[in-house]
């Protein structure tokens, strides 16, 4: 008998579990698949949008949008029409019920638990389709796979017990290359990104500003000291930069948001005597609140062109 015996919502950038359904099998195989479910969430954000894996009698398919993944498993003669049909449901589902700023900000397992209910009720009509009540474009998702079929993850590229030796992902069919870290998509912008962006950009030109005068001050002034100078306009490059992360993928970001942030630090640390207690806090609470909002904004688990 075709159906489909369980399901699971996964944060693609360290695969922790937000929601799943409640699943009563435990036969040696659904065990053995379970184990599958964790390997995979370990490495979403090196896998294409949409995939699957086929373990024996049973498959595995799954898709990412918006740094979540929506994973199911099915028989292995569950149509993969109806598959990724209900997996498009449950991300439909899931994008109007939870905000990004939830999902990105959740810290322990299953905290969206509450969303089981609805995948037990879509479940139970994806598994009874006959009683389908709902009218579903079939005809659009045949075409779409046709045209960008899911990615076949074979048993053996899943390696050890503990994750992936290796996931040959650099050739998706019908999406040419999967993009690099440097330039894969960023998650859509968030209104505490762009607070955060434009208070970066402001807090750079108010070093960049305080830079020149400094300048002014040291042609007129012999004893002036030169590494205010410096300080200014290392703040200055400091704040940009954390711009230009919180905009561009590139490698070891976050790494580079939190150097950076350390840098803004010392810079105000060492103008202590040219700044009052407020511009500090100023300066350094906005390098730390960027330094979030950078961390928040991770990689999309999608290509650009996905539509499912």
């Amino acid at each position: 008998m075709s159906m489909i015996l369980s399901a699971s919502v996964v944060r693609v950038r360290d695969g922790l579990p937000l929601s799943a359904s409640t699943d009563y099998d435990q036969s040696t195989g659904m065990q053995e698949c379970r184990k599958y479910f964790k390997m995979l969430s370990k490495k979403l954000s090196q896998l294409p949008d949409r995939c699957t894996l086929k373990t024996g009698q049973y498959n595995i398919n799954f898709i990412s949008s918006l740094g979540v993944s929506y994973m199911m498993l099915c028989t292995e003669n569950y149509p993969s029409v109806l598959a990724f049909c209900f997996l498009d449901e449950l991300q439909k589902e899931f994008i109007t019920t939870y905000n990004m700023m939830k999902t990105n900000t959740a810290i322990r397992p299953y905290c969206f638990i509450e969303f089981d209910n609805f995948i037990q009720r879509t479940k139970q009509r994806y598994n009874n389709t006959r009683s389908l009540s709902t009218k579903m474009n079939l005809a659009d998702m045949q075409t779409e796979i046709k045209l960008r079929p899911p990615y076949q993850i074979s048993v053996s590229e899943l390696g050890s017990a503990n994750g992936f030796s290796h996931v040959p992902v650099g050739e998706y069919k019908g999406t040419g290359k999967i993009s690099a870290a440097p330039h894969q998509r960023l998650e859509p912008v968030t209104l505490p990104g762009i607070v955060s962006f434009v208070l970066s950009l402001l807090c750079g030109a108010l070093n960049l500003i305080r830079g020149f005068h400094a300048i002014e001050s040291l042609l007129q002034n012999e004893g002036e000291d030169f590494s205010y100078v410096i300080a200014f306009f290392l703040g200055t490059a400091a704040c940009l930069y954390q711009c230009y992360l919180f905009v561009y993928c590139t490698g070891w970001r976050n790494a580079k948001s939190f150097l950076t942030f350390g840098l803004i630090c010392l810079c105000n640390m060492y103008l202590y005597e040219l700044r009052n207690l407020w511009q500090l806090f100023f300066h350094v609470t906005v390098g730390a609140f960027s330094t979030l909002q950078i961390r928040l904004r991770q990689p999309q688990g999608k290509s650009p062109d996905y539509n499912v």
